[in-house]
């Protein structure tokens, strides 16, 4: 019967624990993130606070930085001079319940995340909303 080394697997564990404990240190700190770096959120809900900083972390990836929207697995619609932002409604009930591709992130930020976002992307990207959404407002969209 022939041998099998443990060592190349207790050698990747290893490795592998290293590297979780090193993102569990940088977690941890309270050290205020730049511009340029990510917040990591830890659990199921969102650490970031303002409507820039979750735009960043959370909308982005899809909608991209310049919110110019993107093609290709999916479809992710352009947030730029959309008429659909004009009025806060539409993009909290979105955020909040979700639609078509896109899942209801909102389950997963407090009520004051939620406005801080909407309101963001209703005030960034060439769109001019004066409609702002507050807490309030997203806790009666709430399913």
């Amino acid at each position: 019967m022939a041998k099998i080394s443990l060592m190349p697997c207790a050698m990747l564990l290893s490795s592998t624990a290293l590297l979780l404990s090193l993102v569990d240190v940088a977690i941890a700190q309270d050290v205020p993130a730049s511009a340029a770096e990510p917040i990591l959120s830890r659990g199921p809900v969102f650490v970031e606070q303002t409507g820039e900083q979750l735009y960043r972390n959370v909308c982005q990836a899809c909608h991209m930085v310049d919110g110019q929207g993107a093609a290709g697995a999916g479809n992710y619609p352009a947030l730029v001079n959309n008429k659909a932002l004009e009025a806060g409604g539409y993009p909290l009930s979105i955020i909040v319940r979700g639609s078509k591709g896109m899942p209801p992130v909102g389950a997963m930020m407090s009520n004051e995340q939620v406005a801080a976002v909407v309101n963001y992307v209703g005030t960034h990207f060439g769109n001019n909303n004066s409609d702002a959404i507050t807490a309030n407002d997203v806790a009666q969209a709430r399913p």
